[in-house]
């Protein structure tokens, strides 16, 4: 799966850097506390619409004493859309950054039409697109933060054939509201997280949207896998 693996960063909540360059930890199911093992259980058990494909990555090891990470590409036949990747973090004593004991972190990126990329809200739309997604489910989360970040590619010299390409990267986190036993809800969470990256990916919604959301047109058309 060729999805965006990277290094999250070492600062509170994880969103400050993501290198490519990737840190693995011992293994994806590594035991914890209770809490984090129900949590993780529940990422494992979620159904998710077939054009996501999800599988676990090795996650970070110096944001918090336990990690769990998930890479994600959205497909269309054999072409790829968009790709992510989503870390789960807990820490038991709490963090005061946080405001609990879980945090969220995700990478989303996408490329996108040079003219799309040079909208002026597109930042406010992408901010949009996760903010709406976790609403649309009637999550509750807190400390939400994050970067939109676009970036165009110009090709000369021997490269000159070749169009010039935009990206948009995501990077955000937030602190899931805990539930019973202190566990928040991760599967509605990781279907929240892939709803945006299916609307990044510019496929239609899944089921009712939230009508907050801006939606922008469709863009440059996907990459072979």
């Amino acid at each position: 799966m060729a999805a965006a693996h990277g290094r999250m960063s070492d600062s509170a909540d994880g969103t400050d850097d993501v290198k490519d360059t990737e840190e693995a930890d011992g293994h994806p199911g590594a035991p914890g506390p209770p809490a984090f093992r129900t949590a993780v259980e529940a990422l494992r058990g979620c159904r998710l619409r077939p054009q996501v494909e999800v599988e676990p990555t090795p996650a970070p090891q110096r944001l918090a004493p336990y990690a769990y990470a998930l890479e994600a590409v959205v497909v269309d036949g054999e072409q790829e859309l968009a790709d992510g990747r989503l870390v789960l973090l807990h820490d038991p004593a709490g963090h005061e950054a946080w405001r609990g004991t879980f945090r969220l972190v995700t990478l989303v990126r996408a490329e996108l039409e040079p003219e799309m990329a040079a909208d002026p809200l597109l930042p406010e739309v992408c901010w949009s697109w996760l903010t709406g997604a976790l609403g649309a489910r009637g999550l509750g989360y807190g400390e939400p933060s994050g970067t939109i970040t676009r970036a165009s590619s110009h090709y000369f010299g021997g490269l000159a054939e070749r169009p010039a390409a935009s990206q948009i990267e995501i990077r955000a986190s937030w602190t899931p509201r805990e539930g019973l036993g202190g566990v928040p809800d991760t599967a509605a969470h990781l279907a929240a997280w892939c709803d945006l990256l299916a609307q990044v990916a510019g496929l239609p919604p899944a089921g009712p949207g939230d009508a907050s959301v801006v939606t922008l047109p469709q863009r440059r058309g996907p990459q072979s896998r």
